[in-house]
């Protein structure tokens, strides 16, 4: 009897250990900056950074509005080790913009905080395909709110733009190509995320 339960409590003490191996820089390993985590985090902020110098044209009406696949970086990094990475990423992605353009990186981190850290924490709670959707339309609705209103606050104080000139353009412009970013974010960070995360998890 107690060769049974001996051997039952090494197998239940290996299926522990290989619970928390999986996954040791997300949720399970909350509150503990081991290497690895420190590293997977560093890799994703310096993505986000690559990434956020990629910009490039997508709705036609608006040229000089560009789009940057930076966002879903922050996606992914949140879905994969929860709200504080994705917080992170957002941030500190954005750095190296804070000393050329910082208005511009300080509207960036709102929008890209504010997408990805609630589809985060819908995700954590929903570790499904539809928890995922319901967290980046959760994300996407937020960010875009942060979108709009960052743009009415933040651009007249550096562009030669009255808030009464900006109003006018959140209809034709900032709200379609808002949209069409966030759209992208979601439909790439659908594809992109299980392979992301199984290289990382190797």
């Amino acid at each position: 009897m107690s060769m049974i339960s001996h051997t039952q409590s090494k197998d239940s003490g290996s299926r522990a250990d290989h619970g928390t191996r999986a996954h040791a820089t997300g949720v399970a390993d909350a509150g503990r900056w081991s290497t690895h985590r420190i590293a997977v985090y560093a890799l994703f902020v310096a993505l986000a950074m690559a990434t956020s110098f990629l910009e490039f044209p997508i709705f036609p009406a608006a040229p000089w509005l560009k789009y940057d696949p930076s966002g879903i970086v922050c996606l992914v990094a949140g879905f994969a080790f929860g709200p504080a990475a994705a917080a992170i990423v957002s941030t500190l992605g954005f750095v190296p913009h804070v000393f050329t353009d910082p208005w511009g990186a300080l509207m960036a981190i709102l929008v890209a905080v504010c997408l990805s850290v609630p589809a985060a924490l819908v995700y954590r709670r929903m570790r499904t395909r539809a928890g995922a959707a319901l967290g980046l339309l959760a994300g996407a609705a937020l960010a875009l709110a942060a979108a709009i209103c960052g743009n009415l606050v933040i651009t007249p104080m550096y562009a030669a733009m009255s808030v009464a000139q900006v109003a006018a353009l959140v209809v034709p412009v900032l709200l379609p190509f808002n949209l069409l970013k966030f759209a992208i974010h979601a439909a790439v960070t659908f594809l992109v995320y299980k392979p992301v995360v199984a290289l990382v998890d190797r």
